[in-house]
């Protein structure tokens, strides 16, 4: 108290979401403290958060304004959402354990919220941003997103996850490289693109929610967009004899749609984060919501190429088109375009099923992907998921075991962190399909942390329907027609399944996958077919743990927006 005065130094800390909480707990306390007596005390615990900053994961800060702006993709004017003024939204790159920092100002007249697919949101479901889990953000507002693509690679996107402003735009690719020192079992191509595909409206998103929520199906889509341009409006420049990456998305709203590059051949290497046995297609089945990347080499004699993308189980059929341009062209593109696939569910099924995982090639860590023997780990549980339709109060409607989705006024993951009574009920979808007529009810299925399931898509209905789960990634272990049974798993994969967050669904079949449930949260589980989604057809998976470790789960970010019965609460304990 008495001679120098030695004042304790302050770090500035940046800390990736694993570690911060302790981190900032930490200094805080010792700037609340007395001076500590010794003073090697303070060198001691200086050199300690240098060491723990010198090792932090790198940070990535983007500011995306989300504004309404005209667009023309089929040649009509139209009113899309734009970030920054783009149409598709910007891309983000990145590196497995990244940290994004994503500060969204919304310029809308309506609340607004953007959704990661497929990025896991480890132990952080409040940024998954959806319903179930994020306050939205209010016009005028901003919200700031904190994400870390913690052992992660691979080809993901974003999307606007309210008020049908999918069918808008406000969508975009992600894409999570490999760290440097981690193998990747392909050769660096020489131009890395982003293929966002997708059927598209000339309606705008307004007209087309409107005739949802007055109780009606929306009708045909117009056509199909590729990176949100009409026939022939995507180019992408290629050298001869060089080869190049295509991450394809299928960010549509209800179909199913097949890739194809005139006379050329395309490897598969990567599904969703996971690296695949290098197979060759002369076209691709590309899901609503699903994630591809392929190698194609430019081999073909100088002049411009169709990329062909069209409609599968569709009367009539959609079909688009991009151009792929040789830097040593000779002309523009000719010739028919190349036809593929249209109603054949066989042909889409066998090519599902020879989509398997590289056992030997690394994935976000050294050690190979074959390292983890899902197939010899016992399951603790059976979940059957049957998509449902009927008529609720004469208003068409779309659920899953007989239970359609019904929003509540408060975020489930608010409502779960501050213990708020009614908002939700734990069982209140059942894990089987009751055969019951469908109602409405705020759907929350119960799990335990760690548990290894096994999950059954059946799909009684006449379409293909696509299934995400937020927060994970799951073994595709079978698909086939008809219902599933108990000797369903006798023709089961359990030894290169591909590992990925979306799965089809064949009409009048089963798909089925398994998953070790071991990141804790409020996880939404809904088809990608948007309207049918929007009525309804989803659900939300509470994987809980009573550990109250932040090693299980974070606490709730500091900066989450309170609304509904949450307003007016702390987003951390006093």
């Amino acid at each position: 108290r008495s001679g120098p005065h030695f004042k304790f130094f302050s770090i500035p800390l940046r800390f990736s979401p694993s570690i911060s909480y302790f981190t900032n707990s930490f200094s805080t306390s010792i700037h609340r403290n007395i001076m500590p007596r010794n003073f090697a005390v303070c060198i001691a615990v200086g050199a300690f958060l240098v060491a723990i900053a010198g090792a932090e994961d790198p940070y990535r800060f983007f500011n995306w304004n989300v504004t309404y702006g005209d667009i023309y993709p089929l040649g009509v004017r139209q009113q899309g959402i734009l970030i920054n003024g783009q149409f598709p939204g910007p891309d983000i790159h990145s590196v497995t354990n990244d940290n994004l920092i994503i500060n969204v100002f919304n310029s809308l007249t309506e609340p607004f919220l953007i959704s990661w697919n497929g990025i896991q949101q480890r132990r952080n479901s409040y940024e998954d941003g959806v319903y179930g889990t994020t306050c939205p953000i209010p016009p005028g507002k901003n919200f700031t997103y904190i994400l870390q693509v913690k052992d992660q690679i691979g080809s993901f996107y974003y999307f606007p996850s309210l008020a049908f402003h999918k069918a808008a735009g406000g969508f975009g690719g992600i894409r999570i490289l490999s760290r440097p020192r981690i193998p990747v079992p392909f050769d660096e191509p020489a131009g890395d693109y982003t293929v966002l595909i997708g059927d598209w409206y000339k309606a705008n998103h307004t007209t087309l929610r409107r005739v949802l929520d007055n109780g009606h199906r929306i009708p045909f889509p117009a056509g199909i967009l590729i990176n949100g341009r009409g026939p022939n409006g995507a180019s992408f420049p290629v050298e001869q004899g060089k080869t190049y990456r295509l991450r394809i998305s299928n960010v549509g709203l209800q179909n199913s749609l097949n890739f194809r590059i005139q006379n050329h051949k395309m490897k598969l290497v990567e599904v969703e984060g996971t690296h695949t046995v290098q197979q060759t297609y002369s076209s691709l089945d590309v899901h609503c919501g699903q994630s591809y990347s392929v190698l194609f080499t430019a081999d073909q004699p100088g002049q411009d190429y169709y990329i062909v993308v069209s409609s599968r189980f569709t009367t009539p059929i959609l079909t688009t088109t991009g151009i792929l341009h040789y830097s040593n062209s000779a002309g523009q593109v000719s010739g028919p375009i190349p036809g593929g696939p249209t109603i054949q569910v066989d042909w889409s099924l066998n090519q599902a099923r020879s989509i398997r995982t590289n056992l030997t090639a690394s994935g976000p860590r050294p050690n190979p992907q074959g390292s983890y023997h899902y197939g010899m780990i016992n399951t603790s549980r059976t979940i059957i998921i049957q998509s449902s339709s009927g008529q609720v109060d004469g208003k068409q409607r779309y659920g899953l075991n007989s239970v359609s989705f019904k929003p509540a006024d408060t975020p489930l993951k608010l409502a779960d962190y501050f213990n708020i009574g009614g908002v939700f009920r734990v069982g209140s979808i059942s894990e089987r399909p009751t055969g019951g007529g469908l109602y409405q009810d705020t759907s929350v299925m119960g799990a335990d942390y760690r548990a290894f399931v096994e999950i059954v898509f059946e799909n009684p209905s006449d379409i293909v329907l696509s299934y995400h789960i937020d927060g994970y990634q799951f073994f595709v272990v079978g698909m086939d027609g008809g219902q599933w049974t108990e000797a369903s798993r006798n023709g089961y994969n359990l030894r290169d399944g591909v590992a990925r967050s979306t799965i089809q669904v064949y009409p009048k079949s089963w798909s089925a996958l398994y998953v070790g449930l071991d990141n804790v949260g409020m996880w939404n589980v809904r088809t990608e077919y948007w309207a049918r989604q929007y009525l309804g057809e989803q659900f939300y998976l509470r994987v809980y743990t009573n550990s109250g470790s932040i090693r299980d789960e974070f606490p709730i970010p500091k900066n989450a927006r309170l609304c509904g019965q949450a307003s007016g609460r702390h987003t951390r304990p006093l």
